[in-house]
C-alpha cells in the first residue's frame, strides 16, 4: 500500500498538510486530502507541483501569493 505526506512549498519551506494521506482529488480552486482515520482536509488555492513516489511525498504549491 502507498501512502503518501502531502506538504505545501512556500519559498524554502515545506509545511506539511496530512501524513499517510491514501486519497487526493484535485478541485478547480485547491485539493483535497484524506487518510483511512481523518476527516477529508482541503487545501485551498494550490496545484499539484511534483510527486515524488520514491520519497512518498505529493508537493503543492500556492496559486495565489500572499
Amino acid at each position: 500500500m502507498c501512502q503518501m505526506s502531502v506538504l505545501v512549498l512556500e519559498d524554502t519551506n515545506e509545511e506539511l498538510v496530512m501524513e499517510s494521506v491514501t486519497r487526493l482529488e484535485v478541485k478547480d480552486n485547491g485539493v483535497a486530502v484524506s487518510t483511512f482515520f481523518e476527516e477529508t482536509k482541503f487545501v485551498a488555492e494550490v496545484r499539484v507541483q511534483e510527486i515524488d513516489f520514491l520519497s512518498g511525498k505529493v508537493f503543492l504549491e500556492r496559486t495565489v501569493k500572499a
